[in-house]
């Protein structure tokens, strides 16, 4: 539950750098809150039954540093990616 939680924030947190990074991409400070939080918990889900670190790391034997880092990364790169992505399509409607 906690590394689900970590990756949230941490999601969140990669959203709003990805915006500050991508100023023509950027949904403002909440829309890239909340895409960073759908993009951390679906980027932690999904990597984490890969076997790539989030959530499925810390549910074998609890938290520990290398979890807690695999939670962060995989949730800052999933809601970074997935505020992009959202950026763009919000972009291309508006043509």
């Amino acid at each position: 539950m906690m590394a689900l939680i970590i990756s949230l924030v941490s999601g969140a947190v990669g959203g709003n750098i990805a915006g500050g990074l991508f100023k023509n991409l950027s949904l403002g400070t909440l829309g890239n809150s909340l895409a960073g939080i759908a993009g951390g918990g679906l980027g932690g889900s999904i990597l984490g039954a890969l076997g790539a670190g989030g959530t499925a790391a810390a549910a074998g034997g609890g938290l520990d540093v290398g979890s807690i880092v695999g939670s962060l990364a995989t949730g800052g790169v999933g809601g970074g990616a997935v505020m992009a992505v959202i950026g763009v399509v919000k972009n291309m409607m508006g043509r």
